[in-house]
């Protein structure tokens, strides 16, 4: 089987940079690898010792570094924990459990025990959204509040491929459109300087990572009715991975208490949102 580097020197590539954006994570920060039944998973910790955990989790073909925007926010009241997924391009194991199985539930167990925390918040965007639904469904007595960006497992899954696997033989010009297509133009080549850099970043990331491509396990409505903590989800209407009209209706009818954000202008790349997450926390978490 093929790993989930297309070559091992994009793979160090890729890796290289990663380090150089963590060497400039926006907080103080310590770095940790913790022993895993599917290996080791790298976690970047912020904030007060003492404030409450908020577990990070980056969506599919990236990494940690998809949070160095709001991680400064978020820290200042709460002890924040961005976990890279294990079988993406981060500093965790390449290891990929079948996604249609409690592997990832009992993965996210042995990461809290490494870390030292019984129940924790999670943000989750995209693929993180679905492992952080996956995990709310089988342990909702360990998970304080979610929010959601642009979650997967509720809707059905767009065929992005259909389009998109033609313009990513064409090199960097191609793989640029897809991103535009899929709503990034905030990292495109007008952007400030930061946003620009993690934009040549998923540039190289894309250009080297092979992505999962099965499409990822739909909630039933019986699981989603165990989620009874918390919940705000932010949905864009013109996501075109993922049927958000239909993530929406499903949240509505099985968490009642969610507080769902629909941007009708809005794809599935969803920024500029941190204030937003950093007001529900505080207002949910509070002692």
């Amino acid at each position: 089987m093929a790993g989930i580097w297309k070559t091992p020197r994009g793979g160090e590539a890729v890796r290289a940079r990663y380090a150089q954006f963590l060497a400039r994570w926006p907080v103080a920060n310590t770095q940790v690898r913790l022993p895993t039944s599917q290996g080791e998973t790298f976690v970047v910790v912020s904030g007060p010792s003492d404030a409450p955990p908020v577990l990070l989790l980056h969506g599919g073909a990236t990494n940690s570094a998809s949070w160095m925007g709001d991680v400064g926010l978020w820290s200042q009241h709460f002890r924040t924990c961005a976990v890279d997924m294990i079988g993406e391009p981060g500093f965790s194991a390449p290891a990929r459990p079948a996604l249609a199985s409690d592997a990832y539930a009992v993965w996210l167990d042995e990461v809290l025990a490494g870390l030292g925390v019984q129940r924790a918040a999670l943000i989750g965007i995209s693929l993180g959204g679905w492992l952080a639904l996956d995990y709310a469904t089988r342990r909702p007595e360990r998970v304080t509040a979610l929010a959601l960006l642009c979650p997967a497992g509720l809707g059905p899954q767009r065929n992005v491929l259909l389009w998109a696997a033609p313009l990513m033989l064409l090199g960097g010009w191609g793989r640029r459109i897809v991103m535009r297509k899929l709503g990034a133009r905030a990292l495109g080549e007008d952007a400030p300087p930061a946003a620009k850099a993690f934009g040549a970043f998923v540039d190289l990331t894309n250009a080297n990572f092979r992505p999962r491509k099965q499409t990822l396990p739909r909630f039933s409505d019986t699981a989603l009715k165990r989620i009874d903590m918390p919940v705000l989800a932010i949905l864009g209407a013109k996501d075109a991975m993922l049927d958000m009209a239909a993530a929406r209706a499903r949240l509505t009818a099985t968490a009642p208490q969610a507080d769902v954000r629909w941007l009708p202008d809005a794809g599935h790349f969803l920024m500029g949102h941190g204030a937003e997450i950093d007001a529900f926390l505080r207002r949910e978490l509070a002692p």
